[in-house]
């Protein structure tokens, strides 16, 4: 049986941010979420080891059936410390690291394929500067190197430490309790398992894994190429499953959206923690926590959250927030907020409703087959009924009911010659 350990508790100072680093996101999802998924794939015995801004982090991780700890970090600091406190409950445990969000399960299941004492993650690299050198000998490790230790032939060595550990459980009751903190970091390191154990002959073995998906998150930099590569596999699994995407390293989408029947999605769009449903959406639009159902948005359209768009066409330039259309169209300039329309309604060119007084918000519901000309202005709360028309430019703050014409303009005014009088010249 295994145990998954998770080790989430120090503070990523090298982020420099306010956040604790298991909370930044790839695709709209804190990184600590994708390992924890993960990890439950191998095994339903999960323990995350927490410290920094520690309420926050458990808001997080406890909506997911995990056992939650507090490392002790003044007594017990460093990586070997973490563990100092944690109950060891399975023939083998599996260290992770929580600022290692690339990592799937199908490459973890190859550590429990290998039978040795301690089962080490290596990665190749072609610039290994930084790194702790792996020292290895037909494929076991004979010893692990730090930079500032290594003499001049181990500095040639591609090999470093990715961080993951598979150990069998008496290995860690043995040496854990051995563990010193006398070195200048005054911590409690995992790695110096490793040595005591090669020192006193057991088997450890090393497993060659992907940069791509054990690389370690420690910078905003590191963060940016950690999306780059999640949004490509959330994009990937979507085009398999038949989405149509034009240009799509140009096309952000999150880990929480979902695309159903044959979708199409232009360049430059953005959807975040959204449902596409046999919908069109074209260049560089916005949708945001939104239902877009056999419906075409954009270009340039933003679809704000709570939204729920069904049979509709919304072109360019086009806002909807927090409403429902459902057989509307609504060409372009145009802001729809609170708002429940009907089938069969156009709403013209640089009409809004107007849903907010300062204070608080308002809603407008439009019936079927209303025509709103353009630049029209509907003060919510309103209702409009079925089969109106309402005259372009008109400003609406009253109800209009079913079948009628609602018309608001000042009276047109012309003066003749006004022209050459206020610039002062002939005509």
């Amino acid at each position: 049986m295994l145990q998954v350990i998770i080790l989430a508790a120090g503070k990523g100072t090298r982020m420099k941010s306010k956040s604790a680093k298991v909370l930044h996101t790839l695709c709209n999802k804190p990184m600590i979420e994708y390992i924890i998924e993960e990890a439950l794939k191998l095994t339903k015995n999960v323990h995350v080891i927490l410290n920094h801004q520690f309420e926050n982090v458990k808001n997080i991780v406890s909506k997911y059936p995990v056992k939650i700890l507090k490392q002790d970090l003044k007594n017990f600091p460093g990586t070997g410390g973490a563990l100092k406190e944690t109950s060891l409950e399975e023939e083998k445990i599996l260290i992770l690291n929580g600022d290692m969000p690339l990592i799937q399960a199908n490459e973890l299941k190859k550590f429990l394929n290998i039978d040795a004492d301690i089962v080490m993650s290596v990665m190749k690299l072609n610039n290994p500067d930084g790194y702790g050198r792996v020292i290895l000998e037909n494929n076991k490790v004979k010893k692990i190197v730090e930079q500032k230790d290594a003499n001049e032939e181990e500095l040639k060595i591609p090999y470093v430490n990715a961080g993951v550990y598979l150990f069998k459980k008496e290995i860690l009751q043995k040496y854990l309790p051995k563990l010193s903190n006398q070195n200048a970091q005054k911590e409690y390191y995992l790695t110096d398992i490793i040595e005591m154990a090669v020192n006193d002959g057991l088997s450890v073995k090393a497993i060659e894994v992907k940069e791509e998906n054990f690389k370690g998150i420690n910078s905003k930099k590191d963060l940016a190429k950690a999306e780059e590569i999640m949004c490509k596999r959330i994009k990937e699994y979507w085009m398999k499953l038949g989405v149509i995407m034009r240009l799509p390293d140009t096309i952000f989408i999150d880990a929480y959206s979902s695309f159903e029947g044959e979708c199409e999605i232009e360049s430059g769009c953005v959807i975040k923690k959204s449902v596409i449903i046999e919908s069109k959406i074209k260049s560089n639009s916005v949708i945001e926590e939104a239902i877009i159902k056999n419906s075409e948005i954009g270009p340039i359209a933003r679809i704000r959250p709570k939204s729920e768009i069904i049979d509709s066409k919304i072109g360019n330039f086009v806002e909807v927030k927090a409403s429902k259309l459902n057989g509307v169209k609504a060409g372009h300039l145009s802001y729809l907020g609170d708002s429940e329309i009907d089938k069969g309604t156009n709403i013209g060119a640089g009409s809004i409703t107007c849903n907010y007084d300062g204070k608080n918000k308002y809603k407008t519901k439009i019936g079927k087959n209303v025509f709103i000309g353009s630049d029209t202005k509907l003060i919510a709360p309103i209702t409009i009924e079925d089969e109106v028309i309402i005259g372009a430019g008109s400003v609406v703050n009253k109800d209009v009911k079913k079948g009628a014409l609602a018309i608001s303009r000042a009276p047109l005014k012309i003066v003749e010659k006004f022209y050459y009088k206020f610039f002062g010249r002939k005509d």
